[in-house]
């Protein structure tokens, strides 16, 4: 876009300070501040079938149908980012930042694609590093760059860059991501207050280190006793036995545990009766799965974490490439370390000091929420990647920090999903405008997004969400999400597949659980 002659000579006193956002957005190319280069910056005018950027990995765009200017760059070198700002008539003034899960490397091209058609600034990083740099782990930098450096700094350039283009800074800044993208909100808001407005955490994973020696323990069990390693089918049945014993505890039986934390499923129920083949396990399989819902302990006995919720499947198979790259690569730098000489407590403590920063439990948030920040963290009850007892022990933590429930509750609460799996997927609604959801723009009763820049601009608390199911295209249910220590509570009288029929009230077991 460019300015009319007219108005370039009319305006030649100043015309020295031409803004970007009056010159096609190539101008944004080349060398900036802070060690930024944009390598590309480029007009984009979808088609009617609409835009898509190309890549292979699982945050995968939809079709992009406003015109927009896309930005490309590195920072000091190794960091590589994104950037779409939208046509300056249809931006709405604010900047988001979308989270990376995993081991990053990727962008973020889920929610930028979705959101930048309601008229956010979106940005994403690969935090670092591609997919394909081989033992990344193993360089210092990238391994800070990866735990919250790569996050902040692009967020410090994508504000600039978004002034730069516009001629004005974005009024407001948000950042929306689940699982490691959950983690990077926690970090924002931990480390870098003045970063976003308004934050949205899924799965966030506060104690990530201590998950990971959790997955990391269980699948070398399980590796090492391969008679008792326990299959999808197996996990499918405790998962089906579990939800179907506790479903009723809130008062309606809809295939939905509202609260797990009331559920009192033992393994042992699966043990096969004498002459019993089909729909129960084994004695060395009910052995495992007992070990792995219960606390982890260490080389001591002394228990390392709670353990898992009723009805909590794991990852099965060998340990993930990730948790390895973590010790192999980060902890020893030896890539061919045997995972066998892994041991809980020494190999916690390493990777803590290696990586103190893969950690995102500081409760030291007095800065943001001084400064007028809001987070609403999600979490799946059913997660079996990033399970829900960290994020709610983290959530009680802040509490503690901020003066108690009610103090902290004012500028941040927590969603607990019933039924949903790591960040999407399980038995209940999954569907709320979570990173890689489906959004509801500029409906903050159905989209996390949108409830909380409605509280950061408006003031207003989210006191409930509406959370959908959707199969085929169609909603199949929907239900009440609660802040902490809320949970639905069904009125007895409505349809069961239908939010309006329950209402958010105190949970005791939730308020006094500790």
């Amino acid at each position: 876009m460019r300015w009319p002659l007219a108005a370039v000579l009319a305006a030649s006193v100043a015309a020295w300070a031409l803004p970007a956002a009056a010159e096609d957005c190539a101008v944004l190319a080349g060398p900036h501040p802070g060690g930024v280069v944009v390598t590309a910056a480029r007009p984009v005018v979808p088609g009617p079938a609409g835009w898509q950027p190309e890549t292979t990995s699982g945050y995968r765009p939809l079709p992009v149908t406003v015109p927009l200017c896309r930005v490309e760059g590195t920072i000091e070198a190794n960091i590589g980012f994104e950037l779409w700002l939208p046509d300056p008539a249809k931006w709405n003034r604010r900047l988001l930042g979308a989270g990376v899960g995993g081991d990053a490397g990727v962008y973020n091209y889920t929610d930028m694609s979705r959101r930048v058609g309601e008229g956010f600034a979106t940005v994403t990083t690969d935090s670092g590093h591609k997919t394909s740099q081989a033992r990344w782990m193993a360089d210092p930098k990238v391994r800070v760059d990866y735990e919250h450096r790569a996050t902040h700094l692009t967020t410090l350039a994508a504000k600039a860059l978004a002034a730069d283009y516009y001629a004005k800074a974005p009024d407001k800044s948000y950042f929306l991501g689940c699982s490691g993208g959950g983690r990077q909100a926690l970090k924002e808001m931990q480390l870098y207050p003045g970063d976003y407005d308004g934050i949205v955490a899924g799965a966030p994973g506060p104690f990530m280190p201590l998950i990971s020696v959790r997955m990391m323990w269980f699948s070398l069990l399980q590796k090492q006793n391969a008679a008792a390693a326990l299959t999808d089918a197996d996990w499918d049945l405790y998962e089906r036995a579990s939800n179907a014993a506790c479903d009723a505890n809130d008062g309606v039986r809809d295939g939905i545990v509202e609260n797990p934390l009331a559920c009192r499923f033992k393994p042992a129920q699966l043990a096969c009766a004498p002459g019993q083949a089909t729909g129960c396990l084994p004695p060395a399989k009910v052995a495992m799965l007992s070990e792995i819902v219960a606390p982890m302990r260490d080389e001591a006995g002394r228990p390392m974490d709670k353990g898992l919720l009723p009805g909590v499947r794991t990852r099965p198979g060998p340990p993930s490439p990730l948790l390895r790259a973590m010790w192999a690569d980060a902890v020893y730098d030896d890539p061919a370390w045997d995972e066998n000489s892994f041991r809980r407590t020494a190999d916690l403590g390493k990777v803590n000091v290696i990586m103190p920063h893969l950690r995102a439990d500081s409760t030291a948030i007095a800065p943001f929420i001084t400064r007028g920040g809001k987070a609403l963290i999600y979490q799946g009850w059913q997660d079996p990647s990033v399970i829900a007892g960290p994020t709610i022990d983290y959530y009680h933590r802040l509490e503690a920090a901020q003066g108690g429930a009610a103090a902290l509750a004012k500028a941040v609460r927590l969603m607990m999903v019933p039924g949903m799996y790591h960040c999407h997927g399980g038995p209940g609604p999954d569907e709320f405008g979570g990173s890689g959801q489906v959004a509801a723009p500029s409906d903050p009763s159905h989209d996390i997004l949108w409830a909380v820049i409605d509280w950061v601009e408006h003031d207003r608390a989210p006191e409930r969400l509406v959370a959908a199911k959707i199969a085929h295209g169609d909603v199949v249910l929907t239900r009440a999400l609660c802040p902490f220590p809320k949970s639905a509570h069904y009125d007895g009288v409505g349809p069961t597949d239908k939010a309006a029929s329950f209402a958010c009230a105190i949970d005791p077991q939730l308020a006094t659980d500790r």
